[in-house]
C-alpha cells in the first residue's frame, strides 16, 4: 500500500476536528517513517527484489519495532498523546477528539497494510505474522490505491470549505499522486538498495506532506486582498 494511505488522511480531515492537512500525512505515514530510519540504523531489515510480488519489490522480512500489531498500537497511542499534548499547549478546539483521530489514521496505515501485504506483519515482536497478500494481485491492488485516494478527495472536498482555487489545487494534487502510484506499480525499474529505499522514502513522503501543508495555505484572490488590506 503506497498512496492509499493518503486516502486516509484526506478523509477524515473536516472543518470540526480542525487537523491540518498536513498532520494528516504524516499520520498515516507514520508508521513508515519509523520503519525507514530503523531500516537506516540497520535495526530493521528489508530485502528490494524484483518480482517479489506482482505489486512491489520491498521483501521486509523483519520490522517487528514498526510494524507488527503491538508497535502499530504503541505508535497510534503516542502519536494521539503527542498530539493532545501539542494542542493543549497552543490551545486548539476539539483536542480530545482531533488526537484520537489522529492516533486512528496512524493506525489505520497498519490495516491497509494488512490488506496489502504478503505474511511478513508480525503480531508481536517476528512472530505469528499475517497478510492478506493483495501485492500479489497487480491489478486489484492499483484499483484499491485508486479508489482510496479518489474515495478521500471527494470526502475532502465534501466536507471541507475552501475557495475553487484550493479544490483545483488538491485535485491536480490527486492526480500527481495517482501517477505516482502509477509509476510505483507499473513502470520497470532496477531494485535500490535497501537503504536508498528507506532514504527514498524520507524524502517523497516528506515532500508530499510538503505539499499537503501549501495546499491547504492556498486562499482565493478576495482573501488574499483582505489580508492584505
Amino acid at each position: 500500500m503506497f498512496v492509499g494511505h493518503y486516502g486516509v488522511a484526506f478523509a477524515v480531515k473536516t472543518e470540526r476536528n480542525k487537523i491540518p492537512l498536513w498532520v494528516l500525512f504524516i499520520a498515516v505515514q507514520f508508521l513508515d517513517y519509523i520503519w525507514a530510519t530503523l531500516i537506516l540504523f540497520g535495526i530493521e531489515k528489508l530485502r528490494v527484489i524484483k518480482g517479489f510480488t506482482a505489486g512491489s519489490m520491498l521483501d521486509s522480512y523483519y520490522h517487528p519495532y514498526s510494524h507488527s500489531f503491538i508497535a502499530a498500537l504503541i505508535w497510534s497511542a503516542l502519536a494521539a498523546l503527542v498530539y493532545k499534548a501539542n494542542c493543549s499547549r497552543h490551545g486548539c478546539h476539539y483536542r480530545n477528539f482531533a488526537a484520537l483521530i489522529v492516533g486512528l489514521a496512524v493506525f489505520s496505515h497498519w490495516i491497509l497494510d494488512f490488506i496489502a501485504h504478503p505474511r511478513d506483519l508480525p503480531i508481536y515482536d517476528n512472530t505469528w505474522k499475517v497478510g492478506l497478500g493483495l501485492w500479489n494481485y497487480r491489478a486489484p491492488e492499483f484499483a484499491l490505491e485508486i479508489a482510496l485516494i479518489a474515495g478521500g478527495i471527494i470526502l475532502y472536498l465534501a466536507r471541507n470549505v475552501m475557495p475553487l482555487i484550493r479544490k483545483i489545487a488538491v485535485i491536480v494534487f490527486g492526480i500527481a499522486l495517482v501517477v505516482v502510484q502509477i509509476g510505483d506499480t507499473f513502470v520497470p525499474r532496477t531494485p535500490l538498495t535497501a537503504k536508498a529505499t528507506a532514504t527514498g522514502v524520507w524524502i517523497f513522503y516528506t515532500l508530499f506532506v510538503l505539499v499537503a501543508f501549501l495546499v491547504e495555505k492556498i486562499r482565493s484572490p478576495k482573501q488574499v486582498n483582505e489580508l492584505c488590506s
